[in-house]
């Protein structure tokens, strides 16, 4: 990057150039200068547009310019009003950087705590002493504060100046946040000989978009060269908090904001060239990276014992699965995901810790040292957000992982860093995104989308007797599969069996399980099977009628869904396909009064479908429900199909059945 830096610098800036301070925007009432507040602010009670808020962003500004040696700054105010003791965890400030390597550095920070006492401003300014510090590794850092004599009316602000030597990395703005923004304002002051590409996601419109050409000159004299900034204003006003919706994927994809990436560079007096990330090109400098490509062949101590009892099995899945669950099982995730390695695959593997990288590098050195055509491979996991195909940049990614291709319709990715996760089923929290794997020897790199085709089934097989004294008693078998599996095994093991009972009995008094047997549970590839014996009271029964629902045993008894309309879109990450079976002995003396309908129905679409079938056999009732889901993402577009949708198949699903005394 040093050499590509001075070219740059060669090519752009060979002359020096004479700094000018930006041009003044007309007036902007919607931020204010460090220190200057408005009473109005601090007598304020509620967010105008948001009632239930409990703090509010004031305002947030970013001003982003270049300096003379093409080092970018952006500065930074944030202002925040509190409405009540609920919010005072926005109070904690954490201000992350790229510091260790000297590519980034904070500047100028400022901190302060306004408050109305008696009429009378009081402001308490943040101790110097009290800001922390924070190496998280080798690379980054962060700044971490609280704010001082914080309470419910109080007002927050802080600024600093973010630096960078990185003059392609212009950041990205997010207009939205967790809480309201009363007002949201970005400017950036770029040379022309630097484009960039932006990514805009936005509903709300601007309340401010101008833009203007400011003249610049490099030298002096006959060598004089003139040329234009373009300085962009953009602002955003009353913008809703993003809250937390069922099935949301992560905050970045939902944030409304602007995304930027360099794509060409045109020195003065020069020829455009491409900057344009791609993602051969990313992939050949994780190849070269000492924290990424330089640790794939690093040798581990002992790692002959595993190579050793690996190459003695006979197929590739049963190599592929005994070193994966010897690398699982062996090493402690740190809970930290970088797509780099921190202290290397050596020391990791000697301390038995590492972050995810770290743990998955060691798993592909072991895996290819064992004959397995494995390649590294780099991810961003859910809660980081979504790689966008068409985006090429490092930074989308967190986590690296091992991808093996089996064949031309079925591949692996491993990640050993999850103590749940099983070799043969990509984790769901990769799924609906993409990956980038490297083979460096075929100087090749491709995005690969993840997903799960197949759908990820759930069997309830329920048997039991209705007594005359409204009693059921009976057995029920729930098989699991794929990442229903998973999910049951790690509730299991992490909540110990009273929590998981409860789980099962979906927290009901009434029904109570006298004993549960696990049948696969170290079996990766069989259906996890749960043998239950439970006794229900049926409550709401008397002497003439018994109720009951046959919905037992499933999760499928509340809709996530409640919510008329929908800020995001629905991911569920994968498919599901969900049957219950249930046969229920009627009791001597009783006959059936009124049962649920065999019915079907769809999503217009049909990309949902739901079916039950009733029937009375022998003396029994016999209800099978079917649910299938087609596909595993619903846009927000089609949110009021979906809700109506939800709305009727959980009417159906905990319809009662009514038996009466003959």
């Amino acid at each position: 990057m040093s050499k590509f830096f001075a070219i740059i610098l060669l090519g752009v800036f060979a002359l020096k150039v004479n700094a000018q301070t930006s041009a003044t925007d007309p007036a902007v009432s919607s931020t204010q200068p460090f220190g200057q507040i408005d009473i109005a602010d601090l007598e304020l009670k509620s967010c105008d547009f948001e009632k239930d808020a409990n703090a509010m962003y004031l305002f947030e500004k970013g001003t982003a310019y270049y300096d003379d040696a093409i080092n970018l700054t952006e500065e930074y105010h944030k202002r925040i009003k509190i409405f009540n003791s609920n919010a005072t965890d926005v109070a904690n400030i954490r201000i992350e950087y790229y510091g260790g390597n000297h590519l980034e550095s904070i500047a100028g920070l400022q901190a302060q705590t306004v408050n109305l006492v008696d009429g009378k401003i009081e402001i308490t300014k943040l101790d110097k002493k009290l800001i922390y510090i924070q190496h998280i590794d080798k690379i980054r850092d962060a700044i971490v504060f609280t704010m001082p004599n914080v309470k419910a009316g109080s007002v927050i602000e802080y600024k600093y100046k973010w630096n960078t030597t990185a003059f392609y990395n212009l950041p990205d703005w997010y207009f939205q946040e967790k809480i309201p923004v009363r007002y949201s304002e970005l400017t950036t002051e770029v040379p022309e000989m630097l484009y960039f590409k932006t990514q805009v996601r936005t509903r709300e419109p601007y309340v401010k978009n101008t833009s203007l050409n400011v003249p610049r000159s490099v030298g002096g004299g006959t060598d004089v060269v003139t040329y234009n900034s373009l300085k962009q204003l953009r602002a955003m006003a009353n913008i809703p908090s993003l809250s937390d919706e069922p099935y949301m994927s992560s905050d970045r994809d939902n944030l409304q904001g602007i995304v930027f990436q360099l794509t060409a560079i045109t020195p003065i007096k020069g020829f455009q060239s491409s900057f344009s990330d791609t993602w051969p090109k990313i992939g050949g400098i994780l190849a070269d990276d000492e924290d990424f490509g330089s640790q794939l062949k690093r040798k581990l101590n002992n790692e002959e014992d595993i190579i050793s009892k690996a190459s003695g099995l006979k197929t590739d899945n049963e190599k592929i699965a005994y070193v994966f669950n010897a690398v699982r099982n062996a090493m402690k995730w740190n809970e930290s995901d970088r797509w780099y390695t921190s202290d290397g695959t050596y020391r990791a593997w000697e301390n038995k810790t590492g972050n995810s990288t770290e743990i998955n590098l060691i798993l592909y050195h072991l895996l290819k040292k064992s004959g397995i055509n494995a390649y590294p491979m780099v991810v961003s996991t859910r809660e980081h957000g979504k790689v966008n195909p068409y985006y090429p940049s490092l930074y989308q990614f967190n986590r690296a992982v091992v991808y093996i291709p089996v064949d031309s319709t079925k591949n692996y990715v491993l990640d050993a860093a999850g103590k749940y996760n099983t070799y043969n089923e990509t984790p769901s929290y990769l799924l609906n995104s993409s990956g980038l794997y490297i083979d460096k020897d075929k100087d090749t790199y491709d995005i690969l989308f993840l997903q799960k085709n197949s759908p990820v089934r759930q069997v309830v097989l329920i048997n039991a007797e209705i007594k005359s004294d409204g009693k059921m008693n009976g057995t029920a078998q729930i098989s699991s599969f794929s990442y229903n599996r998973i999910n049951a095994i790690k509730k299991y093991k992490t909540d110990g069996e009273k929590k998981y009972s409860d789980y099962l009995r979906d927290d009901d008094n009434n029904l109570k399980i006298s004993a549960i047997k696990f049948e696969n549970m170290e079996v990766d590839t069989l259906p996890l099977t749960q043998n239950i014996e439970f006794n229900l009271d049926l409550t709401g029964s008397d002497e003439n009628y018994i109720y009951f629902s046959p919905n037992l045993f499933t999760n499928l008894h509340n809709n996530p869904f409640l919510s008329e309309s929908r800020y995001s879109d629905i991911d569920f990450g994968y498919r599901n396909n969900y049957t219950i079976n249930g046969a229920y002995k009627i009791p001597a003396g009783y006959k059936i009064d009124a049962m649920p309908k065999s019915t079907s129905m769809s999503m217009p679409d049909k990309s949902i479908t739901f079916k039950r079938v009733v029937a009375e056999q022998d003396g029994s009732i016999i209800i099978r429900y079917s649910i299938d889901y087609k596909k595993s993402i619903y846009f927000k577009e089609n949110y009021p199909e979906f809700y109506e949708f939800f709305k009727k198949m959980h009417e159906m699903l905990n319809e009662q059945v009514v038996m009466k005394k003959s």
